[in-house]
C-alpha cells in the first residue's frame, strides 16, 4: 500500500466585518485563539491558526473584516486582510446566512476577480435560518463569481466544518509541515493576551468604546516568592471621557474587565496570573503611525 501524501498549505478566512470568521477559526483548531464579539471590525491583524493531522497541515489566517476605511487604523486593517489573498492556497470567503447578501459582500466579490487561487462560499449562521432560504441566497451569489466550492456552515454549531477541512485539503498539494504538530498559533502569548483583555472591553462597553482602545502588555514577571505571574497592561482610549467609562464608578468596570480577562489568560498560559489594568488617553492614536506601529499595526508590513 503506498504510503498516503503530506498535504500542506495556507487558507484565508476573508468577509465583512461580523460574518463569524474567528468564530469559525476557533471552531477549525478546537480552541480559543481569535477574540469574538457582536460588534464589527473585532479583528484587527491577522491571526495564524494551525490545524495539524494525520493527511497533513493547514494553516488558517483570519483576517480583519474587508470595509471601506474610515482612518489609518483601517488602512491598516484592509490592508492586512487583501494582501493575505496574494499569499494563500485557498481564499474561503464566509457570508452570513442570517443577514443575506450586502454590499459589503459585492465589494468583496470585485476584490476577488483578480485572484488567481480557488475560492471556496462558505455560507455560515445555517442554524439561524430556514434551509428553504439557502437555495436563492447561494444563487444569487453564483451568479456573480463561479466558486470553486460551496459550503453552508455552522462555526458555532460545528455543522459541516469537518466537510470544509476535506474540501480544503483536496485543494493542496504535497508540502511540508510548517509548524510542530502541537502548535496552534504563529503569535505570541504577549499578543493573544492583548487580545483577550481587548475582548472583555468588546463585550462590556458600549458603542463609542470599542473601536477606539488598543491593549499594550507592558510587562511580564514572576512574583517573588510566588507561582503566581504578574501581567501588566494598559487599555489606550482617545478621550478622557472613554477613560472615565472603562474605569466606571469606583472602578468597577475596570475591575470586570480584569476578572473576566485574568480567567482567559489563565487558560492560555496555565497558570495563576495577577492582572494589573490601567488607562490610559492618547489623543487620535488611530490616525498616529507611532502608535499603530506601537500597537502592533504596522502600515509598512504589508
Amino acid at each position: 500500500m503506498d504510503k498516503e501524501v503530506y498535504k500542506s498549505g495556507f487558507a484565508a478566512l476573508i468577509g465583512r466585518p461580523n460574518v463569524g470568521k474567528s468564530t469559525l477559526l476557533n471552531q477549525l483548531l478546537g480552541q480559543k485563539i481569535a477574540i469574538m464579539s457582536d460588534k464589527p471590525q473585532t479583528t484587527r491583524n491577522r491571526v495564524q491558526g494551525v490545524y495539524s493531522e494525520e493527511r497533513g497541515q493547514i494553516v488558517f489566517i483570519d483576517t480583519p473584516g474587508i470595509h471601506k476605511p474610515k482612518h489609518r487604523l483601517g488602512d491598516f486593517m484592509a490592508k492586512a486582510a487583501q494582501s493575505t489573498l496574494k499569499e494563500v492556497d485557498v481564499v474561503l470567503f464566509l457570508v452570513d446566512a442570517k443577514e443575506g447578501r450586502g454590499a459589503g459582500d459585492d465589494f468583496i466579490i470585485e476584490r476577488l476577480r483578480n485572484v488567481q487561487t480557488p475560492v471556496f462560499l462558505i455560507v455560515n449562521k445555517i442554524d439561524q435560518v430556514h434551509p428553504d432560504e439557502l437555495l436563492p441566497l447561494i444563487a444569487s451569489y453564483q451568479e456573480s463569481y463561479a466558486f470553486d466550492e460551496v459550503i453552508p456552515v455552522s462555526a458555532i454549531e460545528g455543522n459541516n466544518v469537518g466537510t470544509l477541512v476535506d474540501q480544503v485539503f483536496a485543494k493542496l498539494e504535497e508540502g511540508p509541515r510548517f509548524y510542530p504538530e502541537d502548535q496552534v498559533t504563529d503569535h505570541p502569548e504577549r499578543f493573544l493576551m492583548s487580545e483577550m483583555i481587548r475582548e472583555k472591553v468588546l463585550h462590556l462597553t458600549r458603542e463609542e468604546i470599542p473601536h477606539s482602545i488598543a491593549v499594550d502588555i507592558e510587562q511580564i514577571k514572576e512574583r517573588e516568592n510566588s507561582d503566581t505571574l504578574y501581567v501588566g497592561a494598559v487599555i489606550v482610549v482617545e478621550r478622557s471621557s472613554q477613560k472615565g467609562i472603562l474605569i466606571g464608578r469606583q472602578g468597577k468596570m475596570l475591575k470586570e474587565i480584569g476578572q473576566r480577562a485574568r480567567e482567559d489568560i489563565q487558560n492560555l498560559l496555565g497558570t495563576k496570573i495577577f492582572l494589573e489594568l490601567w488607562v490610559k488617553v492618547e489623543k487620535d492614536w488611530r490616525n498616529k503611525p507611532k502608535y499603530l506601529r506601537e500597537f502592533g499595526y504596522d502600515q509598512d508590513e504589508y
